[in-house]
């Protein structure tokens, strides 16, 4: 069985996505979390990836570690369902993606992911709400573009949309406001979704 490496449940964005995939695709997999930022997580960490961040896939032999190496390598699994089907859309989906899991740094910095409660006294420098607008211009356009073949970014779920799920949890925790239709339509989505509840009641019993 594979073996999901996270971190807490409240703080870990990194760990949520690969989460939500493994969970959503039902690839069957134990999780092993680690408290972050504790001597215990320097400690075991090392047991499971050189590059002593988390989250990190094992598989037998196989560590694999960032969560977009590890969404592939699960896709590879699922013998490409994780993405669209068809070739164009798979490429506007792995862009998308892309662009997530390298930008919106002001964004991160400015309002880290918590999971639970809320604290809507957070101010975004420009930089910051630059990040939040183009956001918001990628979930236009896709859901514009693909409203008909069904309710995520794509139409049907995909890695795209778990890279995006942090940033659901951040406008909710910190009280985005301005959202537009499609926006404030794809958070509610992603609130309501199953295996995103169970992340965020698991988060809620953390000490």
């Amino acid at each position: 069985m594979l073996t999901l490496v996270i971190g807490n449940k409240d703080l870990s964005s990194w760990s949520l996505r690969p989460w939500l995939v493994l969970k959503h695709y039902g690839l069957p997999f134990r999780e092993l979390k680690l408290p972050l930022d504790t001597p215990e997580f320097f400690q075991e960490i090392v047991k499971y990836s050189s590059a002593r961040r988390v989250p990190v896939l094992i598989d037998g032999e196989a560590h694999i570690w960032d969560s977009l190496a590890i969404v592939e390598y699960a896709n590879e699994k699922l013998g490409g369902r994780a993405w669209p089907a068809d070739p164009l859309l798979r490429a506007h989906a792995r862009s998308v993606s892309a662009e997530m899991h390298s930008g919106f740094m002001t964004l991160r910095q400015t309002w880290p992911m918590h999971a639970t409660g809320s604290n809507p006294h957070v101010p975004l420098p420009p930089e910051g709400r630059a990040d939040v607008a183009r956001i918001q211009a990628i979930w236009d356009d896709c859901r514009t573009k693909y409203a008909s073949r069904g309710p995520w970014l794509f139409g049907e779920f995909s890695i795209a949309d778990a890279m995006y799920a942090p940033v659901v949890l951040r406008f909710k925790h910190y009280g985005a406001t301005g959202l537009n239709a499609h926006s404030q339509a794809y958070v509610q989505q992603w609130l309501q979704n199953a295996e995103m509840r169970e992340w965020i009641s698991d988060a809620e019993k953390e000490p």
